[in-house]
C-alpha cells in the first residue's frame, strides 16, 4: 500500500513535478529520526515510462492501472503546465488527460483522497470533483474556474484549500504548500515543519501578496485598460462612478465585466493596483511608508498597514528589503 500516488501528466510542470517528488523523498529521509512512519509513494501517468515534462526533464512512471484495486493513497497531481485559460480546454480533451480524469473519478468514487495544483485543478473539476467543495487556483486562473464550475466556491487568497477528500493549492510553486499540508495531514505536524525547514520552505497562507494586477485581466482588454488608468491615476485613483463614466457605462456593469474577467470586485481591483505599487516601492525605494501610503493615495501608514494585512497578512515592513533600510515600516 502506498500513502501517495503521484499522476504526472506529458508537458506538466518540472518544478510542481520535482518539488512533490524532493518534498516526498526528503520526509522518508527524516522520518526515521523522528520515529515516524516512513511516507511511500508511486509514480503514475496515463501512458507509463519516461514522461516528458515541459521544459525537457523526464520522470519514469507506470502506466495508470486498469483494474480498480483498494487504494488508500491520495492521489497528487502537480501542474499541467498551461497556465492560460485558452489553452486548458484544448488541454482537458486530449486522450492522456480523459484517462487521468477518468481514473481520478474511479479513485474518488471509492472514497479516495485527492489533490492538485494550479491548472491541474482543473482536472479534478474536469472529474466531477469539486461539486459543492471550497477550493483554490492559481490566481489569475480563478475566474475561468468559477466561470465553468459556479457550483464550487474558488477562494482565489488561498494557497491551499481542504474540503473533505478534496485538497487543493494555487500556482506551480504552492505544489510545496499542498505537500506539506498532505504531510502534516497523513504524518503529522512535526515531520512536516522538519522537511520544510530542511528545504527552507516558508509556510504562506494565501497568495494575495502575488497577485499581479494586470495580469487578472487573462486578454480581457477592458480590464487591462482599467489597470492602466488606475495606476496612471495614482496617488488620486479615480472613483468606481468616474472610471464607469469614463468608459460609457453604469457602474453595475462595469463592475459585473471586472468580476466576470477576474472573479473579484471593481473595487477590490482598484485596491489591488494600489496595494500592488506600494509594494513595489517598498521593495525598491529608501521611501518610508509614510511616504509610500501618500505616493498610492492613502491618508496615512495605519491606513496601508491596515489594508496590506488584510490583503496578504502582513504588514508593509515585511516587504521591505535589506537593501533599502526605512524608519519606519
Amino acid at each position: 500500500m502506498h500513502d501517495f500516488t503521484v499522476l504526472i501528466l506529458p508537458g506538466a510542470y518540472a518544478s510542481s513535478a520535482a518539488v512533490t517528488l524532493d518534498l516526498l523523498g526528503a520526509a522518508a529521509a527524516l522520518a526515521p529520526r523522528l520515529k515516524t512512519p516512513r511516507p511511500s509513494w508511486r509514480v503514475l501517468s496515463p501512458d507509463g515510462g519516461s514522461v516528458l515534462l515541459g521544459n525537457g526533464l523526464r520522470v519514469d512512471s507506470r502506466a495508470i492501472p486498469a483494474r480498480v484495486r483498494d487504494d488508500a493513497s491520495t492521489w497528487v497531481v502537480p501542474g499541467l503546465g498551461v497556465d492560460q485559460p485558452a489553452q486548458l480546454a484544448a488541454r482537458l480533451i486530449r486522450a492522456d488527460a480523459q484517462r487521468a480524469i477518468a481514473a481520478l473519478r474511479r479513485h474518488a468514487a471509492r472514497g479516495g483522497r485527492v489533490a492538485a495544483s494550479c491548472s491541474a485543478v482543473f482536472l479534478l473539476q474536469a472529474a466531477g470533483l469539486l461539486h459543492g467543495r471550497r477550493v483554490t487556483t492559481s490566481w489569475w486562473l480563478a475566474a475561468e474556474l468559477q466561470r465553468i464550475a459556479p457550483d464550487c466556491s474558488v477562494d482565489a487568497d488561498r494557497m491551499v484549500c481542504s474540503d473533505g477528500p478534496v485538497s487543493t493549492a494555487g500556482a506551480a510553486f504552492a505544489q510545496s504548500d499542498l505537500m506539506l499540508h498532505l504531510l502534516r495531514t497523513r504524518f503529522g505536524s512535526e515531520l512536516a515543519e522538519v522537511v520544510a525547514k530542511l528545504l527552507l520552505l516558508d509556510g504562506r497562507q494565501a497568495q494575495a501578496p502575488f497577485v499581479i494586477p494586470s495580469m487578472l485581466a487573462s486578454g480581457n482588454e477592458l480590464v487591462a485598460r482599467l489597470t492602466r488608468r488606475i495606476e496612471s491615476a495614482l496617488p488620486h485613483p479615480p472613483s468606481l462612478p468616474e472610471l464607469a463614466a469614463e468608459f460609457a457605462m453604469s457602474p453595475r456593469t462595469l463592475a459585473r465585466h471586472v468580476r466576470a474577467a477576474t472573479g473579484r470586485t471593481a473595487l477590490a481591483l482598484i485596491q489591488s493596483v494600489r496595494l500592488n505599487r506600494a509594494r513595489r516601492l517598498i521593495e525598491t525605494s529608501r521611501m518610508s511608508i509614510e511616504q509610500v501610503a501618500a505616493q498610492v493615495g492613502y491618508e496615512d501608514a495605519t491606513a496601508l498597514r491596515r489594508l496590506m494585512r488584510k490583503a496578504t497578512g502582513a504588514t508593509p515592513s515585511r516587504f521591505r528589503t535589506n537593501q533599502y533600510p526605512a524608519s519606519s515600516g
